[in-house]
């Protein structure tokens, strides 16, 4: 059953390169039994099929109840919402787990495409490809509403606390470039443990992208809040997440045109509605 992100999120829109194809909105639903389009023949790991990948566990808001083939949470839904444009009923999408960090090692993939809020980043643009961007958002950090770094206006304000972060991804690299903690922030394997950590007061706060840290001080963790944002306008990009590829893998061009048509059609910002709230903003935090 869906949660709604309670009074959340007032992150960067979506942000999507434009490519040309159709502007038929994917509210239809494909036809029962379709099994992809003359875009997608020969570019599927089976023939009729689409493969998806998710993470193992996966999480709200983006995963529902860690159940992908329900179609519920925001992923979820614009999977099956691009996997409709490329022609595929639900009963021709499978989908199948990797964990974040294998998804996107060099080497032949369990999956057409895989999404779990991967940041499309040049250093990974080596090993996988990418679809062009299906949201935009910022970094984040969540603490106890109890903790000194509440109301902290810079990232000098920040530098004391003892970070957690999950490993290989933006958000690390965010952690150690821009706040620079004194204390060698401690990595986990997932968010789940890094939230764990947290919960056992074993660190103070943990660095996510905005959404996920809008639901976890909402949702997960009592007595949590949000301590700020990084905003895009504060000297960097925002994190842009695309769907990841077998490297060069051709199906690219297919999933691009149907996420223009998604977005073309309002289809995708309805989701992102549904999904993710767009009511309130965390705190900034400037980096000068």
């Amino acid at each position: 059953m869906r949660k709604s992100l309670i009074g959340l999120l007032a992150v960067a829109g979506l942000t999507l390169s434009a490519c040309g194809g159709s502007s038929e909105s994917s509210d239809t639903t494909a036809a029962a039994g379709t099994s992809g389009n003359e875009c997608t023949t020969g570019k599927t790991l089976a023939e009729g099929k689409l493969t998806i990948g998710t993470g193992n566990p996966a999480f709200s808001p983006w995963v529902e109840n860690d159940a992908p083939e329900a179609g519920e949470g925001f992923e979820a839904a614009v999977a099956y919402a691009v996997a409709t444009q490329l022609g595929f009923s639900t009963e021709n999408v499978s989908w199948v787990r990797t964990s974040f960090d294998e998804a996107i090692q060099p080497g032949a993939k369990n999956f057409d495409f895989n999404l779990q809020q991967y940041s499309i980043t040049d250093e990974r643009k080596q090993t996988v490809s990418f679809s062009d961007p299906y949201y935009s958002t910022n970094q984040a950090i969540v603490g106890y509403a109890d903790s000194a770094a509440v109301g902290a206006t810079t990232v000098e304000a920040l530098k004391e606390l003892k970070f957690g972060v999950q490993s290989g991804t933006t958000s690390l690299q965010f952690l150690v470039d821009n706040i620079a903690p004194t204390t060698e922030p401690y990595v986990y394997d997932d968010n789940a443990a890094a939230k764990a950590a947290l919960e056992a007061k074993q660190i103070d706060a943990i660095v996510v992208d905005l959404p996920t840290a809008l639901y976890i001080s909402a949702v997960e963790i009592e007595g949590s809040t949000v301590i700020g944002q990084f905003p895009a306008s504060d000297g960097m990009a925002p994190d842009q997440f695309g769907l990841v590829f077998d490297l060069d893998n051709p199906l690219v061009d297919c999933v691009n045109v149907a996420l223009q048509s998604i977005k073309d059609s309002g289809e995708l910002a309805t989701i992102e509605q549904t999904w993710l709230s767009e009511n309130i903003s965390a705190p900034v935090i400037s980096l000068g």
